[in-house]
């Protein structure tokens, strides 16, 4: 018996779908990998939760400074600045360079892992 054309391209178009999502989990697990290694010691993802700097919930178009129940440093507050991928991306590629006298103590991350992280930061800030 012969397969018909629309079937095996359904059936490819699935498995397709599959592998797309099993990328984007793995990406995500490696975002989420870097946050832990690199950012959890000083920063939540909950809601109103701050430790030494302020929640990363919803960071990403989030505008500089803005978290009220936080006090940031006077160049975060003067920034005038929308977290958006690519401010994110130069941010974490060197704070101190990008936003000089933020209080941030972070010497910055290589490419692959400030793609990973921006990306997981949007992930967790849709939920």
């Amino acid at each position: 018996m012969r397969a018909r054309p629309l079937s095996i391209f359904l059936l490819v178009l699935a498995a397709g779908a599959g592998a797309s999502s099993w990328a984007e989990d793995a990406s995500l697990a490696q975002g989420e990998r870097v946050f832990r290694n690199q950012c959890q010691g000083c920063h939540s993802l909950e809601p109103g939760v701050h430790i030494a700097g302020p929640s990363l919930h919803g960071v990403v178009g989030r505008t500089a400074g803005a978290v009220d129940d936080f006090e940031y440093s006077p160049t975060l507050q003067d920034a005038q600045l929308v977290w958006t991928p690519q401010t994110l991306d130069r941010f974490l590629t060197a704070p101190d360079d990008f936003l000089p006298g933020t209080r941030m103590v972070f010497w910055g991350l290589d490419e692959r892992s400030r793609q990973q992280v921006i990306e997981f930061l949007q992930h967790v800030g849709e939920r």
